[in-house]
């Protein structure tokens, strides 16, 4: 089940921040405010994810592993922003 969880979340970001809304308390503790969250799945929904995996997981430290991930998260979430430019 975990596996289609991550696959989910790799794949559709936001439907899975959704599902993890309305049918678990996963993010609550995690953002103080509903706003954090509403931001995130509209600006960055992958480093949203991520963000609540170090919280869960990985108990809130933010050693090496979950910088690495927090840091490509990131990129891909910032990767569809640049235009690409067509050289015809």
């Amino acid at each position: 089940m975990p596996i289609i969880f991550g696959a989910l979340g790799l794949l559709f970001p936001r439907v899975l921040i959704i599902v993890l809304w309305l049918f678990t308390n996963w993010f609550r503790g995690v953002f103080d405010n509903v706003i954090y969250l509403l931001l995130g799945l509209i600006f960055l929904p992958l480093s949203t994810l991520w963000y609540g995996v170090v919280i869960h997981y990985f108990s809130g430290a933010w050693t090496p592993i979950p910088i690495i991930g927090m840091v490509v998260a990131v990129i891909v979430d910032l990767g569809g922003l640049r235009s690409s430019r067509k050289l015809w």
